[in-house]
């Protein structure tokens, strides 16, 4: 069997999500097989979850002034930052192996992504809703959508490095969610694959891991792809129509 594989760096908030659910509804259609697409932003977009109030998320004010951007994506799950040194795993497809359970899809995926990571010698597990840790710090953040058309995107934030004091300023962190969880601070929390090898691994040999990590647990062989024609302007409509107007980005939910 057959993929796709899409490889992109530094794009844009609203392209790269454009692309993600355009191509996602595509694969539904069955105008695509699956796709899986590991890509970066440009540094640094902050990010928040389908239903979620970016203003209670995000420190905009802070967001304007260091000129970061801020969308909304069509996947559930958290606030996150993302840029150069963060990667962004994309999978479309219908189903796998006749599962189209979002919970099951959702765990294959984390699973593919932990196998990944394995390769480096650092052990992940899926954890709560949408978290994947190592030995309790989280290294990556998981959502899932599905559209009419029968197609699923999941998503990953997965952090090969990451600016914590950034991030800290950019999102506005709930102080007594950490005093909760008996954490001394947010950073006791998050962990990068860097911080765990201890070394400056390429953002690029981490993706080179993880294509091979997907290509071998689902059974599939990618084939390095392209957007067609029509396909660019579908993902043009897409970002123009959704991820470019502050209806979608600043909607309450």
């Amino acid at each position: 069997m057959r993929w796709r594989y899409i490889s992109e760096d530094r794009v844009s908030d609203s392209y790269g999500l454009a692309a993600d659910e355009a191509m996602a509804l595509r694969v539904g259609e069955n105008h695509s097989s699956s796709i899986l697409r590991l890509y970066t932003y440009q540094s640094s977009s902050a990010l928040v979850g389908r239903f979620q109030r970016i203003e209670n998320e995000l420190n905009l004010d802070f967001c304007r002034k260091q000129k970061l951007s801020v969308n909304r994506r069509p996947t559930g799950g958290g606030a996150i930052l993302m840029g150069e040194d963060q990667l962004g795993v994309a999978l479309m497809l219908r189903d796998w192996k006749g599962n189209k359970a979002p919970r099951e899809l959702m765990r294959h995926f984390a699973l593919a992504l932990s196998e990944g990571l394995l390769v480096f010698g650092i052990k992940a597990q899926f954890r709560g809703k949408n978290d994947l840790e190592v030995e309790g710090r989280k290294i990556g953040g998981l959502g899932i959508h599905s559209n009419a058309s029968g197609g699923y995107l999941l998503h990953c934030s997965l952090l090969v490095d990451l600016d914590v004091t950034l991030m800290l300023r950019a999102l506005n962190v709930p102080i007594e969610k950490l005093e909760s969880r008996q954490l001394k601070s947010i950073e006791a929390r998050i962990t990068t694959v860097r911080r765990e090898l201890q070394n400056n691994t390429s953002l690029e040999e981490v993706r080179n891991k993880m294509l091979s990590a997907f290509s071998s647990y689902f059974s599939v062989e990618f084939e390095q792809s392209y957007y067609s024609t029509k396909e660019m302007k579908a993902i043009s409509q897409m970002e123009s129509s959704r991820y470019l107007q502050k209806d979608w980005i600043f909607q309450k939910v």
